[in-house]
């Protein structure tokens, strides 16, 4: 199976409030919560890969069937390290998985494929506005050292909550819960944005409005549709 386990079926770019963040709808936005991969720094594992490895080997790699690839990502997300990670996939998938997980993580900053475009100029845009802009992103310890030096807009925001560092990790609620309290900011007057449906649903749940993100085009558009007092795009 290609892709994270358990991703639910949910558009692009609409924004949900489902659940106990329906009591959020139509609320003001004063904050704005930021994943980190895929909207603010795309992420790639292929380019990882096929320098040493066929199309074939790397498909199968990207299979969490066949090699347990996301399930090891998840499992340093939440705080395993690589050490730990690399036995688990060692007695439950073996060779060549293993190998290959481990010259992934040796190579990961090549999975980091550029800036989502637009997305700077965004962030600078709800800062200029008064807007808190946060990031609340499934990353490992292990991993974002290197993300941090290669990609400044990680730094660049008000706080951030990193799953690695807390042990804790989107979907489940309590990361949404810990992040708030943290930032101090009143969820009622959020919106969290995550290229992940199974966020989206967690942010929900913990009473957030949240948006799928495809694109900084739309998202500004909006945002400013719900009244954020930042430049619009010109038609």
């Amino acid at each position: 199976m290609k892709g994270w386990p358990g991703e639910p079926e949910m558009e692009y770019d609409k924004v949900m409030s489902e659940g106990k963040a329906s009591d959020a709808e139509g609320q003001s936005v004063t904050d704005v919560l930021f994943d980190f991969g895929n909207v603010l720094v795309k992420w790639d594992p292929q380019p990882v890969m096929t320098p040493r490895y066929s199309q074939e080997l790397v498909d199968a790699f990207l299979d969490n069937d066949i090699s347990g690839f996301y399930d090891a990502s998840d499992a340093m997300d939440a705080g395993g390290t690589e050490a730990e990670v690399i036995a688990d996939v060692r007695a439950r998938y073996g060779e060549p998985w293993v190998s290959m997980l481990e010259y992934y993580f040796a190579n990961f900053e090549d999975s980091l494929v550029g800036p989502i475009p637009g997305a700077r100029v965004l962030v600078n845009d709800l800062k200029a506005a008064g807007i808190g802009v946060w990031g609340l992103s499934n990353w490992a310890v292990e991993l974002f050292g290197p993300a941090k030096k290669q990609y400044p807009i990680l730094s660049s925001l008000d706080d951030s909550v990193v799953s690695g560092y807390v042990k804790l990790r989107k979907p489940h609620t309590d990361i949404f819960e810990y992040a708030v309290e943290r930032f101090g900011v009143d969820r009622r007057h959020c919106l969290f944005v995550d290229d992940k449906a199974m966020n989206v649903v967690g942010a929900n749940q913990a009473g957030i409005r949240a948006l799928r993100f495809s694109d900084a085009v739309k998202l500004r558009e909006t945002l400013v549709g719900m009244g954020v007092p930042i430049p619009a795009v010109q038609h």
